[in-house]
């Protein structure tokens, strides 16, 4: 594997970890229950922006 395709690799590793933790949160944390609505859904879409991200680069990765 090339440098630069290991980076994606790495990248898309690191964006699954933290969108894991941002799902985990959403889903189990009784603090998501306390933040403002307008909060929440923030972080639903931006959770939601990371794994299609998250989707992209392993395409990306499935190509080479």
């Amino acid at each position: 594997m090339l440098p630069h395709q290991q980076r994606v690799v790495d990248e898309k590793n690191e964006l699954d970890k933290k969108a894991k933790a941002l799902s985990d949160f959403i889903g189990n944390s009784p603090v998501f229950e306390t933040l403002d609505p307008e909060e929440q859904e923030r972080m639903k879409v931006q959770n939601d922006i990371m794994w299609q991200y998250s989707e992209i680069l392993g395409q990306r990765i499935a190509a080479f």
